[in-house]
């Protein structure tokens, strides 16, 4: 699976942010391929720089699809958008995810070198 993946800094005021983000979701929501959001509010940074303030995740089954989503009439879109909305200060990051369940993982013998 690939994500793109936006990252909103401290700095974007949030009230403004909130009230034109729907318009930037219904485009986004439109991009061909995708098949999965996300929304993460960051509530506390335990170690390094407070940067971001939320991060947003859309997921497409994989990065030709994500490619083609970027380029579409919605994701063109959607990128005008969230650039006004946040004066350029979005990161924006795609990513190949993978994931593993705590079950399949436990189930590997330790590499602990005690043993």
């Amino acid at each position: 699976m690939y994500q793109l993946i936006l990252l909103i800094p401290t700095s974007v005021d949030m009230n403004e942010f909130d009230e034109v983000w729907p318009s930037f979701l219904e485009a986004a929501e439109q991009m061909p391929g995708l098949i999965r959001e996300s929304v993460s509010r960051v509530d506390r940074v335990i170690f390094g720089q407070e940067y971001f303030q939320r991060i947003y995740t859309f997921s497409f089954p994989d990065k030709n699809s994500l490619e083609k989503a970027l380029v579409s009439k919605n994701g063109e879109k959607a990128g005008r958008i969230i650039h006004d909305l946040t004066g350029g200060k979005v990161a924006l990051v795609t990513a190949d995810y993978q994931e593993d369940s705590l079950q399949n993982i436990q189930s590997f013998p330790s590499q602990d070198s005690d043993e």
